[in-house]
């Protein structure tokens, strides 16, 4: 049931999802179905070769699966309602669950980001600092790494529902979109949201902004290293432990600011084109991630094709 009228305490919120394209709905979502289950079967090769191996208990290892696994958790936090969406019309989803949805998905997507960083850090100290390199990337310090990203997901992206949870009245409970993001909801609200705005705006550039400024500063260090050695295998060499993160970077931000762009100054774009890229922001890099390592890799690819053959 749709409530357009100005209502109190919402309990339930209507989802609905692609806005104009209604009528391809069950169309849409073969493709972001086939997306998810090969960002599922891919993801849990990654962390089952990884851990299963113990020539590739490596820092750049450890922190792979730990973005494999980190991917699996973002994507599943968004498909199943989506194709619940798209397939079944069941659109309706609590007040709570769309709290819940909001804060692992800007979670995950916030630890994605510190993962990617802490990456370019592990390459940085392998190309930069190679004898220091397994005294300075310790298990021990993986471990506070992992803790840090999980604190600071949770201290940036916790106060989004309890801003939320302030507001008693709505203008409507029909959500413009697939999934519960924070500035889609603030939107429905019937009161001054400058804080909700203000403090997304602040989550968003102090994660992705710093993030990518401090990803950038490591290759400009790397890249400096890698054209101080002397041959051209050298360069090829040590660019070739990098080329793979770099795509996986690229392809994340890239999504992401011109999501996030395209979503607050994009006016003349239309609005399934946002909602659309909103989605593959989501989906495309836990798909991608484990093909780029897969292909990248060697000592995954090598184990991929052990168990293939």
């Amino acid at each position: 049931m749709f409530l357009n009228s100005t209502i109190m305490h919402p309990s339930i919120f209507i989802l609905v999802g692609i806005p104009g394209l209604e009528a391809l709905h069950y169309w849409i979502a073969i493709p972001f179905c086939v997306l998810y289950i090969i960002a599922l079967l891919g993801n849990a090769a990654i962390v089952t070769i990884i851990s299963a191996t113990p020539s590739l208990h490596e820092p750049m290892f450890i922190f792979l699966a730990i973005l494999a696994l980190n991917d699996v958790l973002l994507c599943t936090s968004i498909v199943p309602k989506l194709l619940e969406i798209f397939w079944f019309n069941f659109r309706e989803i609590t007040f709570e669950a769309c709290l819940a949805q909001m804060f692992f998905i800007h979670g995950f997507t916030t630890i994605e980001s510190g993962i990617l960083l802490a990456m370019a850090f592990d390459r940085y100290v392998a190309i930069c600092n190679p004898l220091r390199y397994t005294s300075i990337l310790s298990n021990k310090l993986i471990a506070k790494i992992g803790m840090a990203l999980l604190v600071r997901a949770t201290a940036l992206v916790a106060p989004l529902p309890f801003l939320i949870m302030r507001f008693s009245l709505y203008k409507t409970n029909v959500i413009s979109h697939s999934y519960c993001e924070h500035m889609a909801v603030v939107k429905l609200v019937q009161a001054d949201t400058r804080i909700n705005s203000a403090f997304g705006l602040f989550v968003a550039f102090s994660v992705l902004g710093l993030d990518v400024i401090l990803i950038s500063v490591s290759y400009f260090m790397i890249f400096r290293a890698v054209f101080s050695l002397p041959s051209k295998e050298a360069h090829l060499k040590a660019f070739n432990t990098c080329t793979s993160h770099i795509c996986v970077f690229l392809m994340f931000y890239c999504l992401a600011f011109f999501s996030f762009l395209s979503h607050r100054y994009g006016k003349n774009i239309p609005t399934y084109i946002h909602l659309i890229l909103s989605d593959l922001y989501l989906l495309l890099p836990p798909t991608l991630n484990p093909v780029v390592y897969g292909v990248k890799t060697k000592q995954i690819r090598e184990r991929v094709l052990m168990l293939l053959f």
